[in-house]
C-alpha cells in the first residue's frame, strides 16, 4: 500500500510556509456542551503538532454528530473541541465558522474550523464543494480513519483537487496495525466480536470465519447463537430471524476444525437496570423471564484461556452490559486477558474503548483503533473511499 505521510512530508522540508488543511476525527461524545471522553481528540494531536514544527500553518476540520446541513445548532458546534486543542497544544486554537470561501491565518498559525458536516454537499461529496475547500490549502492531510469508510467531500473529494495529499501519522498507524493484524498475523488468531445484533455485523463474521482460528461471540450477539444452539434464552436480546446466520458461521468454523463457543453459564435478571439483582445460570437453566445481561465465570475463564494463547487478538464489542458493575465481570475477565496475552492485540468500536478506559488496559493493548466503522470495513476486506483516493493520488 504506497500512500504519501505527513511525517515523510516533514521529514523532505516540504512544509514550510505550506498552509496545511488537516482532516481530523474529533466527532468527541459531549453532555451539555461538555465532552466527556477525549480519546480522539488526544489522537489528532501529533499530526497538528508535527505539521506546526514543521513550519507549517495548519486548519483542522472534523465532523461532530448527525448535523443538518446549513445550521450549526448548539450541538453541532466544534467550540468545546477548540477549548481542549487549546488546552492540548498549549496555544490558543481559534474556532473559524464560515470558512469554505477563505480561512486568515497568520503564518505559522493554527485554528480549527467549525463542524464539516454542516457543509450543503459535504456528505454527497460534492465535487464544487471539495475543489473550494482543496482551494484553502497547499497540503491536505486525512488523520481520520474514523471517516476513512466515507466517500465525502472533506474525506475523498478533497484528496483529487489538493496539491498534495497524504495521511496523517493516526491514519498511516491504523493501516499498519490492521494490516499485521490481518495480512501477516501470528498464530492463533483470535477474534471477539461483541455488540447487541448480528445482523448489524454478519458480514464481518462471515469474513473472520474464513480468517481467525477462533471466533468468539457476545453479548446480544451470543444469545442469537445460543438460540442456534438450542438453548433457551428467555427474554434476551436476540434475533430469531438470524439463527440460520448464526449457524452458517458455526458451521464455517466447524469445517475448520473449531467450534464456536457457546456460553455454558450465563448472569441474568429480570429488568435491565443497573440495580437488578443479577444471578448465576447454566445456560440450561434460563427461565422464560430471564434477561441475559452477561457471560458466566465459567464461560469468561473459558474464553480467557484461548486469549491468553493467542497470538493475534482482533476485539470488537463487550460480552456483556459492562456499563452495569453487576453485569461487567464477563468483559472485565476478558480485557484482563487481552491485557495479560503475548499475542498482538488490536481493539476498536466505541464500546470496546469504553471497556478498555474502564478497566484501565490502554498500555498493555498492541493497538487501539479509534475507528469504528472504519475499523469493521478493514476487517470484513473492504475499499475504504478515503484509503483508496491517497492510494489513486499517489499511484
Amino acid at each position: 500500500m504506497t500512500i504519501q505521510t505527513l511525517s515523510g512530508l516533514a521529514q523532505a522540508g516540504a512544509l514550510a510556509g505550506k498552509r496545511v488543511f488537516i482532516r481530523s476525527d474529533l466527532n468527541v461524545p459531549l453532555d451539555q456542551g461538555r465532552i466527556t471522553e477525549d480519546t480522539r481528540i488526544r489522537a489528532s494531536v501529533p499530526a497538528i503538532r508535527l505539521a506546526l514544527d514543521a513550519g507549517a500553518t495548519v486548519m483542522v476540520t472534523s465532523h461532530l454528530g448527525r448535523p443538518k446541513e446549513g445550521v450549526v445548532g448548539p450541538e453541532d458546534t466544534l467550540q468545546p473541541v477548540a477549548d481542549r486543542l487549546s488546552e492540548l497544544l498549549g496555544r490558543p486554537v481559534p474556532l473559524v465558522r464560515d470558512w469554505v470561501d477563505g480561512v486568515d491565518l497568520k503564518p505559522g498559525a493554527v485554528v480549527l474550523l467549525e463542524n464539516c458536516r454542516c457543509n450543503p454537499g459535504e456528505k454527497k461529496n460534492d465535487p464544487e464543494l471539495a475543489r473550494r475547500m482543496a482551494a484553502l490549502c497547499d497540503v491536505y492531510v486525512n488523520d481520520a480513519f474514523g471517516t476513512a469508510h466515507r466517500a465525502e467531500a472533506t474525506t475523498e473529494g478533497m484528496v483529487r483537487f489538493a496539491p498534495v495529499a497524504c495521511a496523517g501519522p493516526l491514519l498511516a498507524a491504523e493501516l499498519d496495525a490492521l494490516g499485521r493484524a490481518l495480512q501477516s498475523p501470528r498464530r492463533p488468531m483470535v477474534a471477539i466480536v461483541g455488540g447487541s445484533k448480528v445482523s448489524t455485523k454478519l458480514s464481518i463474521l462471515q469474513s473472520l470465519a474464513d480468517k481467525v482460528d477462533q471466533l468468539i461471540v457476545g453479548g446480544g450477539i451470543a444469545n442469537t447463537f445460543m438460540l442456534a444452539a438450542g438453548l433457551p434464552i428467555g427474554k434476551s436480546l436476540a434475533e430469531p430471524d438470524q439463527v440460520d446466520q448464526a449457524k452458517a458461521v458455526m458451521r464455517a468454523m466447524r469445517a475448520r476444525g473449531v467450534e464456536v463457543p457457546i456460553p455454558v453459564d450465563v448472569v441474568v435478571a429480570t429488568t435491565f437496570a443497573a440495580d437488578a439483582p443479577a444471578t448465576v445460570k447454566a445456560a440450561t437453566d434460563v427461565g422464560p423471564d430471564d434477561l441475559i445481561l452477561d457471560i458466566g465465570p465459567k464461560t469468561a475463564e473459558k474464553l480467557a484461556q484461548q486469549l491468553r494463547q493467542a497470538g493475534t487478538i482482533v476485539w470488537n464489542g463487550p460480552v456483556g452490559v459492562f456499563e452495569f458493575d453487576a453485569f461487567a465481570g464477563g468483559t472485565r475477565v476478558i480485557a484482563q486477558a487481552i491485557a495479560d496475552s503475548d499475542g498482538f492485540s488490536i481493539a476498536g468500536g466505541g464500546d470496546t474503548l469504553a471497556a478498555i478506559a474502564k478497566y484501565g488496559i490502554a498500555d498493555r493493548v498492541g493497538y487501539i483503533s479509534t475507528g469504528g466503522g472504519a475499523f469493521l470495513e478493514f476487517l470484513e476486506g473492504k475499499t475504504l473511499p478515503a484509503v483508496a483516493a491517497l492510494q489513486a493520488k499517489n499511484a
